[in-house]
């Protein structure tokens, strides 16, 4: 069996530690980064709607780099927004960050409520694989 590493980057510890999940796990040169929403480092909701979309890339970034990779090994993307009114706003924020070619695949689901709370727009989940 493939050996399981979980992630935890620096910041992200209460996540591990008192929401219980990891935020990523790598398995082999497979990273499956969990959720990132709109959160700063002291778990606090960041209001600004295109504001919090960046938080929520820069969480990703933070997971994927402490795993050893970049927005670059990402392979599939799926997004979930409170309001798909938002996707034109997370699609210019998501083209400043991914622009690696070729894009990775992309699915944008419609969700009630994210984050256990009011207020987060947006969910990013990844799949991400390191090169050779």
């Amino acid at each position: 069996m493939t050996d399981r590493e979980a992630i935890v980057p620096e910041g992200m510890e209460a996540v591990y530690e008192k929401i219980r999940y990891a935020p990523a796990l790598k398995v082999g040169k497979t990273i499956y980064v969990s959720g990132q929403i709109g959160r700063d480092n002291a778990m606090q909701l960041v209001e600004d709607r295109e504001a919090q979309i960046v938080q929520a890339f820069e969480n990703l970034k933070a997971v994927l780099a402490a795993a050893g990779a970049s927005l670059s090994d990402v392979v599939d993307l799926t997004t979930f927004h409170t309001d798909m009114r938002d996707l034109p706003l997370f699609m210019q924020v998501r083209d400043r960050y991914l622009d690696a070619h070729p894009l990775p695949a992309w699915t944008a689901v419609g969700a009630h409520m994210l984050g256990g709370q009011a207020g987060y727009i947006v969910e990013i989940k990844a799949v991400a694989v390191l090169p050779e």
